[in-house]
């Protein structure tokens, strides 16, 4: 199981402990995304920045567009098919975002690649970001409905 882990709120008054967090999730700015694995650190990372960020499970649909739309290499280049057959053993996008889901290739192994995504703000806003998700915010664990963040920001 892969998490989609966005950024919610900004850098000021942020507690120390907390910060270090954030640079080792490589969210240092709003509206930045990254992908995890489902394992007992990366949880307990989550945990720590829990008050800052907002997580859930991506579905294959929506990480072959966030890949497709917001994938870049170094050099601020897009991330295309005709890179993934000539660099590794993926044809398309497709077979890499499956293989990532499966949990044979970790997003940030992949040679060349920008290993966070920048996002748009959501379209008609965060419900409020000092809030957690159960309480009509925006923080926290969101489970599924990562997926229509996701969709909103996207574009």
């Amino acid at each position: 199981m892969v998490y989609a882990v966005i950024r919610v709120r900004g850098t000021i008054h942020v507690k120390p402990k907390i910060k270090k967090t954030l640079q080792l999730l490589r969210l240092n700015r709003v509206n930045h995304c990254v992908l995890l694995d489902e394992n007992k650190v990366n949880k307990g990372m989550l945990q720590v920045a829990k008050d800052y960020v907002t997580w859930g499970e991506i579905n294959r649909d929506m990480l072959i567009k966030l890949l497709r739309n917001r994938g870049k290499l170094k050099g601020d280049k897009p991330l295309t098919d005709e890179y993934l057959k000539s660099s590794t053993s993926y044809k398309d996008i497709s077979s890499l975002a499956d293989a990532i889901l499966e949990g044979k290739i970790k997003y940030k192994d992949i040679p060349d690649i920008k290993p966070l995504f920048r996002l748009h703000p959501p379209k008609k806003g965060y419900e409020g970001i000092k809030r957690s998700y159960r309480n009509k915010g925006a923080l926290g664990y969101r489970g599924e409905d990562i997926n229509d963040l996701l969709e909103r920001m996207v574009e």
